[in-house]
């Protein structure tokens, strides 16, 4: 670990039960003709909809699932005729990545394809993005504290990100209420990304004395609260979760990923499974491959106190832990790859482009193409 570290985070952090109240004011102060980007099912939001008095509307986007090219494209060109100019994102990360995406492109000249990674010619963006607000109503990706954005490109069968410091918001505004009562496997989903998300950051060969504060309370407490909550409805267990999340972003951004995210990019371009679904039922498997691979003494401990963590929350000894955190999962409801559409064809398919997916650059030892497939079997 580095004693040295740089801190990428959004202009301001709002964290707290009710916080969602400011919201019209601060959105006026941004901008007048506001596109909100927003999921599903936004009647459980009629509340905060309602609450914007003071800006005009002119264009809603709903996002049900990771963004693709042809429907980001479309609502780029919708929303410079209407010249919009805030960019309220205000629902799960698919809705706060397609937010980024168009607060970036709407005063851009260039096309959106020119500045996307894989599949395009990553060039930088070019064009100050317009205000933008992203309020998470899940608590799993940390995506409103994050500077990329995921996008499906289904023609090559990939999910690629739009990635620039740009895409942090002036304001990340996280009211952990705006998650009470989400559904249980929503919650599952992505409590176990938000999990990861703090896992793979402190296992990171980037991680720093900023992302080890994050993520050395936040491992356990996630844990902890995604357990209560598959138990039953707890307001102090979302907020938990709801802080984790944020912790997780922050860490993401300043330290990187791992294995876990390393193989969901790919995969879930391939099956179209969900993100938080496709790192949950990694997440055990990773951590076993890192600890059998692991050579540094430090990383090998740090594996050590993960799985010690998982083993607390869990009430096994350490050497049971990892196998019934898996048995945990799938007894709350994710049995494996195999139950969300992952086959054989899809993990031969994967392994090669996984082992060397950028997320993938940060874990803590290097992997084969061999154990990557193996994680993914062992993960069916």
């Amino acid at each position: 670990m580095s004693g040295a570290f740089s801190l990428l985070t959004p202009a301001e952090i709002v964290f707290g039960r009710g916080q969602v109240s400011q919201l019209n004011d601060r959105a006026a102060r941004l901008g007048a003709r506001a596109l909100i980007v927003h999921g599903r099912s936004p009647g459980r939001l009629a509340a905060v909809f309602e609450s914007l008095t003071d800006i005009n509307v002119v264009q809603t986007l709903s996002v049900e699932k990771e963004p693709d090219l042809d429907t980001l494209n479309a609502a780029i060109e919708q929303g410079k005729a209407l010249s919009v100019d805030l960019v309220l994102g205000i629902g799960g990360g698919s809705v706060m990545d397609s937010a980024k995406v168009l607060a970036a492109m709407l005063p851009a000249q260039t096309e959106l394809m020119s500045h996307l990674e894989v599949v395009g010619d990553g060039l930088p963006l070019s064009a100050k993005r317009l205000p933008l607000i992203l309020i998470p109503t899940t608590s799993g990706t940390g995506a409103e504290v994050t500077r990329n954005a995921v996008i499906d490109i289904p023609q090559a069968h990939r999910k690629v990100s739009l990635r620039d410091k740009e895409l942090l918001p002036d304001l990340a505004l996280i009211d952990p209420a705006l998650t009470d009562n989400c559904p249980r496997h929503v919650t599952l989903h992505s409590g176990l990304d938000a999990v990861t998300q703090v896992i793979e950051p402190y296992l990171s060969s980037r991680a720093t004395l900023f992302t080890d504060m994050l993520c050395r309370e936040a491992i356990p407490k996630g844990l902890r609260a995604l357990k209560q909550l598959m138990e039953g409805e707890s307001a102090q267990a979302r907020d938990d979760l709801a802080q984790v999340s944020l912790f997780g972003g922050l860490a993401l951004a300043n330290s990187g990923l791992g294995v876990v995210h390393g193989i969901a990019g790919p995969l879930g371009g391939l099956c179209g499974a969900p993100h938080g679904a496709i790192c949950g039922a990694l997440l055990p498997a990773g951590i076993a491959a890192n600890r059998d691979n692991v050579v540094d003494a430090e990383q090998k401990g740090r594996i050590d106190q993960v799985i010690g963590w998982i083993a607390e929350v869990l009430e096994v000894p350490s050497d049971k832990a990892l196998p019934r955190f898996r048995q945990w999962i799938a007894e709350s409801g994710l049995e494996g790859l195999a139950s969300i559409g992952v086959t054989e064809e899809h993990i031969l398919s994967v392994s090669k482009s996984a082992a060397s997916s950028s997320s993938m650059k940060a874990n803590p030892v290097e992997l084969s193409t061999e154990t990557v497939a193996k994680v993914m079997r062992e993960s069916l």
